[in-house]
Order: structure tokens, then sequence, then C-alpha cells
């Protein structure tokens, strides 16, 4: 298995030499995986540089000294992709998030579709999206992810609208798209960015306004996808067409 990955959150604190893990991901590496001298771990910043190094000591319950041997950075991957996910009912929108982020997807943004059941408002919307952004963090770290996916503020229709205006590829996932996925001309560089539509589907205004910004409808297959695997399965396709799965 490869070594488990830890977030330290610090800034400059990933280096070569002793570097102390303390707090929750301290706790979680002493007392859950109970993590013993000599063993190998991966600390990151989340944002695309790692410490590799192994266990040097132990102190208590929540803390651990790790001896780092070597750093990487992770550049941007090419193309970026971000997904557009409108919000699913209930716990689906986490176990999108998390699918994703394991998939590899690069950023994710909750979007208020008109046809969603669910809205994000006040504290309430403020705590879902704390949810989404906890998923990804720890969803990058079981994937063994150096850079984690970003995870926006919810945006409107109009805010979309103006990010698949500066993509250099954009589509919206719809059954009806006359043209399949799997064999759109994608960009070398730059960035994707695919919507996903809510259960009860996006809205005839919504794809004239998203068709204004230059997205184009696309279907995946033969099947009808639910909200909350729909970015997954697109993300997945992107991913091996673009070379960033070879």
């Amino acid at each position: 298995m490869t070594a488990p990955v830890f977030v330290v959150d610090t800034p400059g604190a990933l280096r070569p030499g002793t570097v102390t893990l303390d707090g929750p991901e301290g706790r979680h590496a002493v007392s859950v995986r109970r993590l013993r001298v000599g063993e190998e771990v991966v600390l990151t910043d989340g944002a695309g540089t790692g410490a590799y190094g192994t266990v040097a000591a132990v102190h208590g319950k929540d803390r651990l000294d790790v001896a780092v041997g070597g750093l990487r950075t992770e550049d941007e991957p090419a193309p970026r992709i971000t997904v557009v996910q409108a919000l699913p009912k209930g716990d689906r929108g986490e176990l999108s998030v998390e699918t994703m982020t394991e998939t590899g997807v690069d950023a994710i943004v909750p979007w208020q579709a008109a046809r969603c059941i669910t809205q994000w408002k006040g504290e309430r919307g403020a705590k879902a999206l704390g949810k989404w952004r906890a998923t990804a963090r720890e969803a990058g770290k079981q994937s063994r992810r150096l850079r984690f996916p970003e995870v926006a503020e919810a945006m409107s229709s109009k805010e979309v609208a103006a990010l698949l205006a500066a993509a250099d590829f954009a589509a919206v996932l719809h059954e009806d798209g006359s043209e399949p996925l799997a064999t759109a001309e994608l960009p070398g560089t730059g960035s994707i960015v695919l919507v996903v539509g809510p259960e009860g589907g996006v809205s005839p205004d919504e794809l004239a306004l998203f068709a204004d910004a230059g997205a184009t409808p696309y279907r995946l297959g033969r099947t009808v996808l639910r909200t909350s695997t729909a970015g997954t399965a697109a993300a997945a396709l992107l991913l091996g067409r673009t070379g960033r799965w070879s």
C-alpha cells in the first residue's frame, strides 16, 4: 500500500528535516491510524506540494515527528477540469464531491439551478459548503492527492455562464445533446468546464443562457445518470481522452 497522506496547513512547514504533525491530523495519525516509528507517511499542503518521510517519534495520542527525506511539487494539471454541480438532495452532494475528487477533478462549483430542490441560504448554505469542502479534503487525502480540488462558493446561473464563457471548452451534460462527449474536440491545455444539471434537468432558459456563453449540450451515453454520478463519469471520460490518465 502507498503511504497515508496527512495535511499540514502551516505555510512553509513542509521542508527537509523534522516536521511535527499535531492537531486533528496528528490525532488521526496516532490514535486512528496508529502509526509507529519507521512507517512511511506523506505530508501535503493540498496545493501541490508533498513531503515524503518516515515517522521519527510519537508523542502521546495526538502528535508525531516526521523525518522528511524529500519534497515533490506537482504542477497544475492540463487541461484543468472544472465541474459545475447542481445541488443534489440530501447527502448526495457530498457523494458527488467525494467521487469527483477521487477521480481527479480540479475544481467543483456548487450551482443553484432553477430546478434544484435543495437551496443554500444563510447559515444552512454556509454549513453545506463547509461539508463539501471537508469532503474534498478528506477524499483528497484518501486518494493520495497532493493537490486537492477547489470548492467554490455557490454560483447563480449568470455566474456559471460567465465561467463557461471564459473556458477553452464548455459543455452542458444533457440527455438530448446531439453530440456525444466521447467524440468532442478537446483542448490539450487551458480549461474545461462541465455543467451537471439537477434531477429535474437544466431548464430551457438556462440552456439558452449557457449556449450564449459558448457551452454546447453533450450526451454521455444511452443511459441517464443521476446528478450525483454524472460529473464523475464525465470527468473520467475526459481524463482518459486528454491523456491525464495515460
